[in-house]
């Protein structure tokens, strides 16, 4: 997405919706945001089929657009529904598929996801929903390839989202998408949030939360950020963390959901597009200062993240951007 433009995202209100994610979406794409400075935001639009009221019966939102919003949306955003097994009005799915079918992107948050499987479009597409549902969407949708533990799935032009705080992920996720890892990086300290939590991420941890959080993989996370540069290896993670390379990749399993050598990948290819959004246009020296070694190796892992070449990366997200 051009920074310079006016990207039109639309969040379809349902009733019995939750009120976070609705507040979600608000504050991720709706608020203005300070930390910016000027550089031009979404324009955010909240629609429903009529007055509705919210989960729990909390409040009901009226004063809205009617779902003909959605035909002028770039990305539409579609709720949690309580009752996700029945089957939603056709004047819903009809405009979720004349958006897709125009081009736009599709989002939904936690059970979300049925609404976009009722509506026939993730048939043959990969796509995850709330764990506690994730059984009966297969039984409902068996053309659909469930992902039932990560937190969101990034499947092109549909992207689906776990439960509740799993919204905020992909929401950033879109940002970082539509505007490059410091815009996003910059949102997400306003937040007080992580910028960045892999979708491949688990969405819930199997085992007992300990009274006091074990935080030592914090140092070397640190450590290993501060020195990225450098031609460090797993096993000298492992070292610096002072247990086996064995342990160390048991711990990032049950504290990250990822492996080491995958982090330690994320992190420099993040930091190379961080250079590059800067201007940097050397490729051999992004390589070097991210860690990546190569401009060839450089090329793959953007490309094979973001879909772009670096000079393309830097065109779309670059300060002559």
């Amino acid at each position: 997405m051009s920074p310079d433009s006016s990207h039109r995202v639309v969040m379809i209100v349902d009733t019995g919706s939750n009120p976070f994610e609705m507040s979600v979406a608000t504050e991720l794409f709706g608020l203005a945001r300070p930390e910016l400075g000027d550089r031009p935001w979404y324009s955010f639009t909240l629609c429903a089929p009529g007055p509705v009221t919210m989960n729990a019966g909390f409040f009901t939102l009226s004063g809205v657009p009617d779902l003909s919003a959605v035909d002028e949306a770039d990305t539409v955003i579609v709720s949690n529904r309580p009752d996700s097994w029945v089957r939603p009005p056709d004047e819903l799915l009809d405009a979720i598929r004349r958006a897709h079918a125009r081009g736009a992107r599709l989002v939904s948050f936690c059970t979300g996801a049925f609404t976009l499987a009722h509506a026939g479009l993730l048939d043959g597409r990969r796509a995850t929903t709330h764990w506690q549902w994730a059984d009966l969407f297969e039984e409902l949708f068996p053309d659909v390839t469930l992902v039932p533990d990560v937190l969101y799935v990034d499947d092109g032009d549909i992207h689906t989202a776990a439960g509740s705080v799993a919204a905020l992920d992909l929401g950033l996720h879109l940002i970082r998408q539509d505007h490059g890892v410091e815009v996003v990086n910059t949102v997400s300290r306003r937040l007080v949030f992580a910028a960045h939590r892999d979708g491949g991420q688990r969405q819930f941890v199997k085992r007992p939360v300990p009274p006091v959080r074990d935080a030592s993989l914090a140092p070397v996370l640190g450590w290993a950020r501060e020195h990225l540069a450098e031609p460090f290896t797993v096993t000298d993670l492992a070292a610096r963390a002072a247990m086996s390379p064995a342990t160390l990749h048991r711990r990032f399993q049950q504290e990250l959901g990822t492996t080491p050598l995958a982090w330690l990948t994320a992190e420099r290819v993040d930091l190379a597009r961080v250079l590059l959004e800067r201007g940097e246009t050397r490729l051999d020296v992004v390589a070097r200062r991210s860690g990546l070694g190569s401009a060839s190796n450089l090329r793959a892992q953007l490309r094979r993240r973001t879909g772009l070449t670096p000079t393309a990366y830097r065109q779309r997200f670059g300060p002559a951007a």
